[in-house]
């Protein structure tokens, strides 16, 4: 099997690209109110009664 190599300036780039890409997705994730806005409805009242 023969590996590719890449120069340091590649890989940091690409390594950039996976950051900025996973803080995104965290952002998305972790935003309080899109969570709400995708949370269902809550019907209300008490589930024991």
């Amino acid at each position: 099997m023969k590996q590719k190599q890449i120069s340091r300036k590649e890989a940091i780039k690409k390594m950039g690209k996976y950051a900025a890409l996973t803080a995104v997705g965290t952002f998305i994730v972790l935003n309080p109110k899109q969570a709400q806005a995708s949370s269902p409805p809550d019907p209300g009242g008490n589930p024991f009664d």
